[in-house]
């Protein structure tokens, strides 16, 4: 019997096939829309915790907090300082902590200028943390050693793609902050995508070019093997608290830990995230309104056929039952359509991002209950949408019907 329904619902709406590819359209790109955000923001997510584990869980960030102008901790009212640096070192449990600076400023190369992000390395033995941390290597050229005075390395955008009129190779020589700098070395494409512009020098020398005499922008922190890196990062605040002289919850710096981070940035995925999502549930909710109306419009024009097979023994709850089911096979067939494009249209975002950022940097993740939760929502939508159509035909009174 039910076999029956679903052949008779698909006969009709293959009878009516304009109206009912119409009356998809919102269920489909509403879908669409889902399937997209939601699988890629599951992908993201996964980059990032990709990201966070690289580097490392042994690590921590302290920077300066406040309005921020400019990258992060930079352009603070009160930056952190060496004196700061040595209260973080003092801790116990601290292994090594790598001292950056992170600024913008004019970049000029054959009379073209533009204003790009510099970026400090150590000179002492914390160098090697913060090129592990960045996984720094170079694709062509050199990496910067303690000793380069004059010499910096670019990041993989400045190479391959025309921040200035000319790509940047190695011997081009740039002029920062008014001094001449030679490039010895362009980075491999990095993950994160504020590496890919980013031009690094050694922390004197920027010191030097800039005017900066005792600033630091951000502090990574590595935490000794043995070591309980909640107990560390409390200890860090309140030394930090007595080397600048502020209260508990009063500070003026953050200290954070790897699983902070990473919660924090969960949470702005997922807020992002879910209202994008609801903005593509208004598609579906037209979607559904469409349905209604198609549905109302075919029981206005078959009560001849609800009349005739009223007259011949069909019962109302068997009239209910076919209008139901078609009503749902139009939100079940949108979904479908809807899946497919969306996962489509994820799969050319991620081919987009990966030409952009470099291949695997995102991928996008479509875990079985994403799929069957939107086919079956779908299927919900479509019958709910048809319930009052539904109700009006099996109401209709046989003589009536067949009257009209």
């Amino acid at each position: 019997m039910i076999r029956d329904y679903f052949v008779l619902g698909i006969k009709n709406l293959r009878n009516r096939r304009i109206r009912s590819w119409l009356t998809m359209i919102g269920i489909f790109i509403g879908i669409a829309s889902v399937v997209a955000l939601i699988s890629l923001g599951q992908g993201l997510k996964g980059a990032i915790l990709s990201q966070f584990s690289e580097a490392g869980s042994d690590k921590l960030v302290v920077q300066a907090a406040g309005l921020a102008i400019g990258p992060p901790g930079s352009g603070v009212i009160r930056p952190l300082t060496e004196k700061d640096a040595d209260a973080v070192r003092r801790v116990t449990g601290v292994n090594l902590v790598a001292e950056r600076l992170i600024r913008i400023a004019r970049v000029e190369f054959r009379s073209q200028q533009n204003f790009l992000i510099l970026g400090s390395l150590p000179t002492d033995k914390s160098r090697a943390l913060v090129t592990s941390v960045m996984r720094l290597e170079v694709e062509s050229g050199r990496l910067l050693t303690p000793n380069d005075a004059s010499k910096v390395i670019v990041g993989n955008d400045l190479a391959t793609k025309k921040i200035f009129d000319k790509k940047l190779v190695v011997g081009d020589k740039l002029i920062i902050n008014g001094r001449n700098f030679e490039i010895v070395g362009v980075m491999t494409r990095l993950g994160n995508p504020l590496f890919n512009q980013l031009i690094l020098m050694n922390d004197k020398v920027m010191k030097d070019t800039l005017g900066i005499i005792d600033e630091i922008d951000i502090m990574a922190v590595q935490v000794k093997p043995d070591a309980d890196i909640l107990k560390v990062a409390e200890d860090i605040k309140k030394e930090l608290r007595k080397s600048r002289d502020v209260k508990k919850g009063k500070e003026d710096f953050s200290v954070q830990t790897p699983a902070q981070a990473v919660e924090a940035l969960n949470k702005i995925l997922s807020y992002a995230q879910w209202f994008l999502v609801g903005i593509a549930f208004i598609s579906i909710v037209v979607g559904a309104i469409g349905i209604m109306n198609t549905m109302y419009t075919s029981v206005l024009e078959r009560r001849r056929e609800i009349g005739i097979m009223k007259s011949v023994g069909a019962r109302n709850s068997h009239i209910f039952t076919l209008f139901l089911i078609e009503s749902g096979l139009l939100g079940t067939l949108g979904g479908l359509i809807g899946i497919l494009l969306g996962v489509g249209l994820s799969q050319l975002i991620v081919l987009s991002m990966g030409a952009i950022l470099g291949p695997n940097i995102i991928q996008a993740e479509y875990p079985l209950l994403l799929i069957a939760g939107s086919l079956g929502f779908s299927f919900v939508v479509g019958s709910a949408a048809g319930t009052l159509p539904a109700v009006q035909a099996a109401k209709l009174h046989p003589v009536d019907a067949l009257r009209k």
